[in-house]
């Protein structure tokens, strides 16, 4: 999920016109204070623009279109180069087999360099482009960070090529889902638009990404809106899908129109498999919650080495890796071929116990080192692994409720990316569009909701959620306006602010409550109104006045963990 509650929501849209005006006395530029345009993109104020949104509908879907064809055509370049990188590593790897005694070493020196370089380019020319980037792309939307696309496109794209294809365990899908990002921010900069529209084409462009590197156009769009921007308004949604879906058509044009795995098309599992299905749900959250801690602590772990041996230690990971590879090959790299052979039902029970501890531990040590790459498609591996092993489980000892074992592959993927992301929409979607196969549907909703609901009730944060949160707590979490922000905010139950007036916010000068609205009817607040749970509330917050909105986040969203026992008591 994203970095901020599900209580949250950032939209560009008052219900009422007056408010419109009174925003536009209150905060045009004087010779004073004149609005900062770094890049010289924004000729009039963001609440002008604000104000003359419906005529930027007209042109934001032809932009939309722009990114999700250049993005397409991007994932398309990243997906032949890393095709092209896994052939020479398995030519490589099928060379060195032939000399029994020294073979061994090539493999290792081989991902040891493509770590290693990975990693040296990274930290020299884009930190932002470590990982999957998914992280670094929410906290862009939210304006706690700069897009530099010059830096992160090249970054993204070579380094995820050296990283992925000589063997570290991660995926294309986050890399392409910020490369996707980076280009709705390069065309929004060439197209002069507003800050708003950039923003929009930049969320556009993630879904597009992930449509192009899934063939998943629905899963594309529904990433966005439920993870990426949690933004449900007309303009984010519709942009989102036109991208998407021309993203979608120009990488299968490319790669064919074939499903991303190759599944047999499994029938309807029978109504009395259900209570397995949600065994599997449960024991997929309590592993999600076990990969996101070892994920964090694996990060923490490569954090504490000392800056000038962080890469020695990438390359040394990469030759760990390497070794890995030598001894079995489906263990290394993406892991597509693992997870075709899983959702096929050709593991052997007593093996995948030994397939699930090392890639569990390859995937976490590879997104340790600050390489390029994603977790996306290595988590989805996992959770197949953790399908089909509770399949096999129940089929040997009901085979009449369980017939086919394999079924519970592929719905293992959907819980286990439920549990991590937190994202249960996505997770369903994606693995429908992926697999081609609609007959697992209510199997699908039985385990997503208790993969989620087991997650939760262990309070744990979303992966990326908690990605997000580590990097703001090392690098700043201040907000980077240009121009005075309109943002709505909804009060959660328990909330800091629940009961509290307006005067007793602590709101800094600058940042101003314009509106109240509890479902019923709209209000401009006064300084006794009182906030109450589930009131949406929206203020407008200057550039010197940042740190506002940081206040109303926190106060808004109910406190998580630790926080809200200690408020409770």
């Amino acid at each position: 999920m994203c970095a901020f509650p599900p209580s949250i929501c950032l939209k560009w849209r008052i219900g009422f016109d007056n408010v419109g005006s009174i925003l536009f006395h209150i905060m045009k530029p004087t010779k004073k204070h004149p609005p900062i345009e770094n890049d010289g993109n924004l000729a009039r104020s963001e609440i002008q623009e604000y104000l003359d949104i419906r005529q930027q509908r007209r042109w934001i879907f032809p932009r939309a279109a722009l990114v999700g064809l250049c993005a397409g055509i991007l994932a398309l370049l990243f997906r032949a180069g890393l095709t092209g990188a896994d052939a020479l590593r398995d030519k490589m790897l099928s060379w060195a087999h032939t000399l029994p005694m020294w073979g061994w070493v090539f493999p290792v020196l081989f991902t040891m360099l493509g770590a290693g370089i990975a990693v040296a380019m990274t930290r020299r020319y884009a930190p932002e482009a470590s990982g999957s980037g998914i992280p670094h792309l929410e906290a862009v939307l939210h304006r706690f960070r700069k897009l530099e696309w010059k830096r992160v496109l090249p970054v993204k794209f070579f380094g995820g090529i050296l990283a992925i294809g000589s063997g570290l365990a991660l995926g294309r899908e986050g890399p392409t889902v910020q490369m996707g990002g980076a280009i709705g921010d390069a065309l929004s900069r060439w197209l002069k638009v507003s800050e708003r529209e950039r923003l929009t084409l930049i969320t556009a462009g993630a879904g597009a990404g992930l449509a192009a590197a899934f063939n998943a156009p629905l899963s594309g769009l529904v990433f966005v809106l439920e993870e990426v921007r949690r933004d449900f308004q007309p303009i984010v949604f519709g942009a989102a899908f036109v991208a998407a879906a021309i993203a979608d058509i120009i990488a299968r044009i490319g790669s064919g129109q074939f499903p991303v795995f190759a599944v047999p098309s499994y029938p309807v599992p029978p109504l009395t498999s259900l209570p397995i299905f949600a065994l599997l749900g449960i024991a997929a959250g309590l592993l999600g919650v076990v990969f996101n801690r070892g994920l964090l602590f694996t990060i923490e772990t490569y954090a504490r080495v000392p800056k000038r041996f962080m890469i020695p230690a990438a390359a040394l990971t990469g030759g760990m890796i390497g070794l890995a590879g030598w001894f079995s090959p489906l263990m290394i790299g993406s892991g597509h071929a693992l997870a075709e052979s899983t959702l096929k039902g050709d593991l052997l029970l007593s093996a995948i116990p030994l397939f699930f501890a090392i890639r569990f531990l390859l995937t976490t040590t590879s997104y340790g080192t600050g390489a390029p790459g994603g977790i996306f498609a290595p988590l989805l591996v996992l959770g197949a692994l953790i399908g089909l092993g509770i399949g096999q489980i129940a089929h040997n000892l009901a085979p009449a409720v369980v017939p086919i074992p394999a079924v519970f592959a592929v719905v293992g993927m959907a819980a286990y990316f439920t549990a991590i992301v937190r994202a249960p929409l996505t997770g369903i979607m994606l693995i429908v569009e992926m697999t081609g196969n609609y007959s697992q549907m209510l199997p699908l909703l039985v385990s997503c909701f208790c993969a989620y609901a087991v997650a939760e009730l262990l309070k744990d944060l979303p992966v990326y959620e908690a990605l997000l949160k580590r990097d703001l707590r090392r690098g700043g979490d201040g907000m980077l306006l240009k121009q005075p922000m309109v943002v709505d905010f909804t009060v959660h139950t328990d909330a800091p602010f629940a009961g509290l007036e307006v005067r007793a916010l602590g709101l800094p000068a600058g940042c101003i409550l314009v509106r109240c609205a509890d479902g019923k009817r709209e209000w401009v607040p006064k300084a006794n109104t009182r906030l109450v749970p589930h009131m949406r509330i929206t203020a407008v917050i200057a550039p010197e006045a940042s740190t506002g909105f940081e206040i109303l986040r926190k106060g808004c969203e109910k406190p998580k963990g630790n926080d809200h026992d200690k408020r409770k008591s």
